[in-house]
């Protein structure tokens, strides 16, 4: 994905996350690009994307609306994708992993190193680390040698945010932001060392606290909006909404 577009993918899952773009809500392309600073273009290509991530549904008359989903499901979806991946690391562990894949696995880290060596966090590094996490996990999936695996991950990565590549930056706070991504980051070395091991276990563990911290990284918070469906104030009922705190 080209650097323009990969961080109008990471802006709009900012917007969603932020409740700037609210569940139901039709998105459109002009007024989008217009709030984003780019042409129609960029926005046009990373629409489906985001379909594709759960986070946006396409509507039969064209056109995408922002899916509605709740924290709770989000959540779920972030536990399983850690047990998932965390029996992947555990087979490519006892199985042995490829010399190869070993120094693919190095150069992740390597590129991740430099994202963190400076100390800070800036508007590019979104897509780059993005795309090095996602590289990173989908090595150890796919290394791991099972289908049913993958495709049970690729299923589960359709819940919005749940993906390992879904990053979405907390922009208010880049300072917390980086201190999060450069704990996952440790984490991501620790992974490899027990992978190179072959310490199946442990790598399993450290895979699914790997994945919890995904909740932090994306802030979320558990809040519940009542909806009021009966006028005559007969039966009320709750739906979870995602929202996020604006710190």
């Amino acid at each position: 994905m080209a650097g323009k577009n990969a961080r109008v993918v990471v802006r709009i899952r900012e917007m969603i996350l932020h409740g700037e773009l609210v569940p139901g809500q039709r998105v459109r392309e002009v007024e989008l690009a217009s709030s984003l600073g780019v042409s129609r273009t960029p926005v046009r290509e990373a629409l489906p994307i985001l379909a594709q991530e759960g986070i946006l549904m396409q509507l039969d008359t064209r056109g995408f609306v922002v899916r509605e989903f709740t924290p709770q499901e989000i959540m779920d979806a972030i536990d399983v994708r850690g047990v998932l991946e965390g029996l992947a690391a555990r087979t490519l562990a006892e199985q042995g992993p490829s010399r190869r894949l070993m120094q693919s696995l190095h150069d992740c880290l390597r590129e991740g190193d430099e994202i963190f060596a400076k100390g800070n966090l800036i508007e590019s590094d979104e897509d780059r680390y993005g795309e090095m996490n996602k590289q990173f996990h989908s090595l150890i999936v796919h290394g791991a040698g099972s289908k049913v695996l993958a495709d049970a991950i690729e299923r589960n990565g359709r819940i919005p945010f749940a993906a390992a590549h879904a990053i979405a930056f907390d922009r208010v706070d880049l300072h917390r932001m980086f201190e999060s991504l450069w704990y996952a980051h440790r984490q991501h070395h620790a992974i490899v060392q027990a992978l190179d091991a072959g310490e199946g276990e442990r790598v399993a563990a450290l895979m699914f606290e790997h994945a919890y911290g995904t909740k932090t990284s994306i802030n979320m918070a558990r809040n519940v909006r009542r909806v009021e469906t009966d006028e005559d104030g007969g039966a009320t009922s709750q739906q979870e909404r995602t929202n996020t705190s604006r710190r």
